[in-house]
C-alpha cells in the first residue's frame, strides 16, 4: 500500500472500517466464502435494496460481489490484489458515492481494461440483513474486535503502547457505532466508554498500572456483549464455523494487504490478521472443537493441521521483514478449513 508510513497507512486505511460486516448465504454452500462489510454512514448512490442473509455483498454464483459504496478496506484489498494496483482500495473509497459500478471507469479509478477483468466482482447494490445472517453478522464484528484486542495486548506485553494503540482503537472508532442499534435492541448495556478509556489512558500513560485493568474491563465488556447471544447459538458448530470463516476471509484480506515487493509493509494489517486468526482457532473453533471431533474426527483433524500451518504466518506480534508464507499460501490454508467445513454447514442447512 502506498501510504507514508506504516502506521498511518493502517491508522488511515480503518477510519471507516469493519461497518456492516457479514458473510453471504450463496458463499455459506460452498463453505461461506464471503465476509464483506459495508459502511453505514458513507454516502451512497440510491439502489434498490436487496434482501439478503449473510453479507455486505451481493452473491453472483458461488462468488460474492463486493459493493464498492459501502465495502471496507480488506474487502477491496481483495480487488487491489486482483489488478495489482496499489492502493486501489483507498482509490475507491475516496472516489465514493458511485451511481453504477461503471463509474469506476468514468471517475478515473481504474482503466476499462482493468475494470473488465472486475465488473463480475462488483455491485452498487444496499444488503439488508435478517435472521440468523445478522447474529453471525452481529457476532463475527464482536470476535474483529477481540481480535484487535488480543494483538493489542501482546503488543502492550512487549512495551509497545505506540503499536497497540491503533489495535485498541479500532473496537471503537470502526466497528462499535455499527452495532449501536443492535446492542440496544439486544440490551446490552453501552461499552463505548470503557473502550474510549483504555484508548486515551494507552495514548496519555502507557505506563500507568491501570491501562491492564482498563484493558481487562474493555475484554469483558466485549464478552458480555457477545453474551447476548444464546448460549445454544454460540455452542452451534454450524453458526461459529460461519464466524471463524467469516474472520479468516477477513484476516486473508488484511495478510495480503500488509505485503508488498515481497516485505511486510504494512505491520497494522499484519497484525490485525494475526488478532483474528488467534480468536478464530483459540476461542471459537475451541468451544466447538469436540462436537466437530466428535461427528467427524477426520474434519477435526484436518482443521487443526490447517490451523497450525496458518498461524506459521504470525511468528510473533511484531512482524517479521519478509513473510514466512506468502498471501497466496495463507488463502490456501483458509480455503482448506472452509472446504473441511462446507460439509457439515451443507447438512446443517440439508435439515
Amino acid at each position: 500500500m502506498n501510504l507514508s508510513g506504516a502506521v498511518a497507512m493502517g491508522i488511515f486505511h480503518r477510519l471507516i472500517r469493519y461497518a456492516f460486516l457479514a458473510l453471504s448465504i450463496g458463499a455459506l454452500v460452498i463453505g461461506i466464502k464471503a465476509c464483506s462489510p459495508s459502511v453505514s454512514n458513507q454516502p451512497t448512490a440510491p439502489s434498490s435494496p436487496v434482501a439478503m442473509s449473510p453479507s455486505g455483498s451481493m452473491a453472483m454464483g458461488n462468488k460474492p460481489k463486493i459493493n464498492i459504496n459501502t465495502a471496507i478496506l480488506s474487502e477491496l484489498d481483495k480487488l487491489e490484489a486482483a489488478l495489482g494496483v496499489p492502493a486501489l482500495s483507498n482509490k475507491i473509497q475516496a472516489s465514493r458515492p458511485y451511481g453504477s459500478i461503471e463509474d469506476l471507469v468514468s471517475k478515473k479509478v481504474i482503466s476499462q481494461a482493468q475494470f473488465d477483468q472486475i465488473k463480475n466482482q462488483v455491485t452498487i447494490e444496499e444488503v439488508v440483513l435478517t435472521g440468523e445472517a445478522r447474529d453471525v453478522d452481529y457476532m463475527t464484528k464482536l470476535a474483529l474486535m477481540k481480535g484487535h484486542m488480543i494483538v493489542a495486548g501482546e503488543l502492550l506485553a512487549l512495551n509497545k503502547p505506540d503499536q497497540a494503540e491503533p489495535h485498541i482503537g479500532h473496537p471503537v472508532e470502526e466497528i462499535y457505532v455499527d452495532l449501536e442499534e443492535q446492542f440496544q435492541e439486544r440490551k446490552v448495556e453501552d461499552f463505548k466508554g470503557v473502550l474510549t478509556q483504555v484508548q486515551d489512558l494507552v495514548k496519555s500513560k502507557p505506563n500507568d498500572p491501570q491501562v491492564k485493568t482498563q484493558y481487562d474491563e474493555a475484554m469483558k465488556a466485549i464478552d458480555q456483549a457477545i453474551a447476548a447471544l444464546p448460549e445454544t447459538q454460540r455452542q452451534s458448530a454450524n453458526f461459529s464455523l460461519q464466524v471463524i470463516n467469516g474472520l479468516l476471509e477477513t484476516a486473508t484480506a488484511e495478510y495480503t494487504a500488509s505485503i508488498a515487493d515481497g516485505k511486510i509493509s504494512a505491520p497494522i494489517e499484519y497484525q490485525d490478521s494475526r488478532g483474528f486468526v488467534a480468536y478464530a482457532q483459540d476461542t471459537v473453533y475451541k468451544s466447538i472443537a469436540d462436537q466437530v471431533k466428535q461427528a467427524d474426527p477426520k474434519a477435526d483433524e484436518q482443521i487443526v493441521t490447517s490451523f497450525t500451518g496458518l498461524r506459521k504466518a504470525w511468528p510473533s506480534a511484531i512482524p517479521p521483514v519478509t513473510p514466512v508464507l506468502t498471501a497466496d499460501q495463507v488463502a490456501a490454508k483458509v480455503k482448506q478449513i472452509e472446504m473441511t467445513s462446507a460439509p457439515m454447514l451443507q447438512a446443517s442447512i440439508a435439515q
